[in-house]
Formats: structure tokens, C-alpha cells, sequence
């Protein structure tokens, strides 16, 4: 299995042309926010992957749907203890800290906060999605993740 980074949702169509049945005919899987999902079966149909009127054919084509991104799946399986775990063993215990003392977040619940801090900084998101796979065993991974692992 190889994951390849599509820059964004609206990626979905050329990928599909690229890699699927029309391009390298590779099989394929992927995982999309759940704002996406029609974006992603419009780009599956065209490509001639099958029909996909909705969100469990796009599961039952391998591709995983979360219910708001894979920041939100991934502090929900984690929990936001375990998330700041996660972000102290990686050296910044401060940064959430600071985040929080900020008027905006003050009294936004913690799996909020910790969203923000993972969209504050470019890469950060990436960074973090790779640690908090790693800190999950593997029964506790996300419905979204599993569907797209199972269809690789």
C-alpha cells in the first residue's frame, strides 16, 4: 500500500484519472471529510468505479468518510488526555497551553482547542496525524481509517 497526499479534496477527479481504471489501474482507497463526500462520488462515477449515490457505497468502495475531518476522528479515538500526551512527547506541551489563553478559545471545549491547534500552523496537521495513528492501538482506530485501510 502506498498513500499519496492529493493536496485537497478537489484533488479527487485527476487522481482518479491518473491512478484508476482509465490511468495506471491501480486499485484504490482513500479517505475524505464528510463535506467531500459528493465530490468524491462524482469523481468515482467518473471514473468508472462504480455507482455512488452516497456515503456507505463510498465505504463500500474503500473509501473512508469522517464525520467532520480526520483531526476530529483522531482526538475522539485518542482522547484529548492522550492527544496532549501525544503533543507534549513531542515537544510542544506549551503550544496548546498558549492556544487556550487566547480570547477566542477560552471556554471552547478541548477536542475544540485541540482542532485549532492542529490547523494553526502549516504541516502541523500531517505532523500529527502520523503520532496519534502511532499512539492508537490498533482496535481503536476510526471507522473512516479502517474502511480506507480495508480497501487498500
Amino acid at each position: 500500500m502506498v498513500v499519496v497526499p492529493m493536496g485537497g479534496a478537489m484533488g479527487i477527479r485527476s487522481f482518479l484519472d491518473l491512478l484508476g481504471p482509465s490511468g495506471a489501474g491501480l486499485r484504490l482507497s482513500g479517505l475524505c471529510d464528510q463535506a467531500e463526500a459528493g465530490d468524491y462520488c462524482r469523481g468515482i462515477e467518473r471514473a468508472g468505479l462504480g455507482p455512488c449515490p452516497d456515503r456507505r457505497a463510498l465505504e463500500a468502495l474503500g473509501f473512508g468518510v469522517c464525520e467532520s475531518d480526520l483531526e476530529d476522528e483522531l482526538i475522539r479515538a485518542l482522547g484529548p488526555a492522550a492527544v496532549l500526551d501525544v503533543v507534549a512527547a513531542a515537544g510542544e506541551a506549551a503550544s496548546p497551553r498558549r492556544l487556550q489563553a487566547q480570547p477566542a478559545q477560552r471556554g471552547r471545549p478541548l477536542p475544540q482547542q485541540l482542532h485549532r491547534f492542529f490547523g494553526s500552523q502549516g504541516g502541523r496537521k500531517e505532523r500529527y496525524a502520523t503520532l496519534l495513528v502511532e499512539a492508537l492501538a490498533p482496535s481503536a482506530l476510526p471507522a473512516p481509517l479502517l474502511h480506507a485501510l480495508a480497501g487498500a
